[in-house]
């Protein structure tokens, strides 16, 4: 092969990884585009008390659920789902999660907060 033909070669193979790259790019970028945006939902503890006790959410829908504690360490459990967190007074705890099947689901506070722990909980409810 003279060397005209090895560059011409090259200059294919140039185009072609371009061609495929652009393609590649263009499908992550719609890939993105049909992503959903994440939800954010406040969420406050306090003896005894989730506000709010029940949060609606999409099937598919990222969510961050931000937990502030009111008064004295918490805990956040939601099985279903498989997440948990401590929630502090004083700071934000994130829970990230993509709700992946519909229907009524418990959470609840896992960190013994005194007498009436036991009836702190509320509901993931998911459309």
């Amino acid at each position: 092969m003279n060397m005209k033909k090895i560059d011409n070669e090259i200059d294919k193979k140039r185009r072609l990884l371009l061609v495929g790259c652009a393609a590649g790019g263009l499908g992550a970028m719609a890939i993105a585009v049909a992503q959903p945006k994440e939800r954010v939902i406040k969420v406050t503890a306090k003896r005894f008390d989730f506000s709010p006790s029940v949060i609606p959410l999409k099937k598919g829908v990222p969510v961050v659920l931000e937990l502030t504690s009111l008064d004295i360490p918490m805990g956040f459990n939601a099985p279903d789902f498989g997440v948990r967190t401590d929630v502090l007074p004083g700071k934000v705890s994130k829970l990230r999660f993509i709700p992946d099947k519909t229907g009524e689901f418990t959470f609840y506070c896992d960190i013994f907060c005194g007498s009436g722990h036991e009836s702190m909980s509320g509901s993931l409810v998911v459309t």
